[in-house]
């Protein structure tokens, strides 16, 4: 019998994710929390956004905080082949989004 340890990162009673490390689980836990503060500054803004497009917003902004820090620091693009230059949709905010448990990479 192998025994496995399996980090988990609960958020309001609900399971989000697991993790076979810790500092994963830490790194996403840290994630939702610059979400969670990304998404209450967002109902500030001035413009009218649904509540079904605020968490995905937020998510997605704190998934990609360093293209979003460095653009806002340089007023550019990150160079074309950055890692965290991603257009297309990522499947674990799509995930958590909808209500799904994503699954760990």
């Amino acid at each position: 019998m192998a025994v496995e340890i399996h980090y988990v990162v609960v958020r309001e009673g609900k399971e989000k994710m697991s993790f076979a490390n810790k500092k994963e689980a830490d790194a996403y836990d840290k994630m939702l929390d610059l979400a969670q503060t990304l998404e209450s500054w967002l109902q500030s803004a001035p413009v009218n956004l649904e509540e079904t497009q605020l968490e995905p917003l937020s998510l997605w902004l704190a998934e990609h905080k360093d293209t979003l820090a460095q653009v806002l620091r340089t007023g550019q693009m990150p160079q074309e082949g950055a890692a965290d230059v991603k257009p297309d949709a990522d499947p674990k905010v799509e995930a958590i989004a909808s209500g799904r448990k994503p699954k760990a990479a």
